[in-house]
């Protein structure tokens, strides 16, 4: 075998070596894109409820509380 065809046999090896390594790392960014997803929805939802709780207790808050029945 003549060096040309044992370079070009090295290069085949190194792009199917990276073209493995390409679909691997893209998998791996397919499942963090669905965690952070996950996650954003995750921290709307605690943002709603957290309005939610500010507004409710803020209309407590606005009407006069009644004294104790001791006085």
């Amino acid at each position: 075998m003549n060096t040309i065809e044992h370079r070009l046999m090295e290069l085949e090896a190194k792009v199917a070596f990276q073209d493995e390594t390409i679909e691997v790392l893209n998998d791996e960014i397919k499942v963090h894109q669905q965690l952070l997803a996950k996650m954003k929805r995750q921290t709307e939802l605690l943002a709603e409820k957290i309005k939610e709780s500010q507004s409710s207790s803020s209309m407590m808050s606005e009407a006069p509380e009644p004294p104790p029945p001791h006085y």
